[in-house]
């Protein structure tokens, strides 16, 4: 119970940032923490090193996707690509190499972060933890659509 308590403190400013993108985003973050928590079984002291440094990470990320929704918006209005230059399109696939790149160095950066602070067994069970995230949660989301009428 105290663990939850201490993770609760240091998962709070994410709820509150995350108001304002709406409430089924704050619904899966909440999920997200929940599972984590009971997942990782983290000690105080591992606590309050691992909440801060999720809470950066997942800001950062966020910030990512903004931006490459915002030019994926800009590839989404393009009807053909016969209507561009070869530069062009060339220019928006190395602009998507870029980003997955910018993605893939701050997923470094993090762990990095992660492994100097905790023991890599509760790394490793946090990686394994977010796989086994996205995994329900696609299959809770698949079969919420299968359960809705047409």
């Amino acid at each position: 119970m105290k663990q939850l308590l201490i993770a609760f403190l240091f998962i709070l400013p994410i709820i509150v940032s995350a108001q304002g993108y709406g409430d089924r985003k704050n619904e899966i973050e909440s999920y997200k923490i929940a599972y984590l928590t009971q997942k990782l079984d983290l000690s105080a002291e591992e606590a309050k090193v691992f909440w801060p440094i999720y809470t950066d990470w997942q800001r950062e990320q966020d910030e990512l996707r903004k931006e490459r929704s915002q030019k994926m918006i800009s590839f989404r209005k393009i009807t053909e690509i016969e209507e561009l230059s070869d530069n062009q399109v060339q220019t928006l696939i190395t602009n998507d190499f870029n980003m997955r790149q910018r993605e893939l160095n701050l997923d470094r950066r993090y762990y990095s972060k992660l492994r100097e602070n905790l023991p890599i067994k509760i790394v490793g069970k946090f990686y394994r933890a977010q796989e086994a995230f996205k995994r329900e949660l696609l299959s809770k989301y698949r079969n919420s659509t299968k359960q809705q009428p047409n």
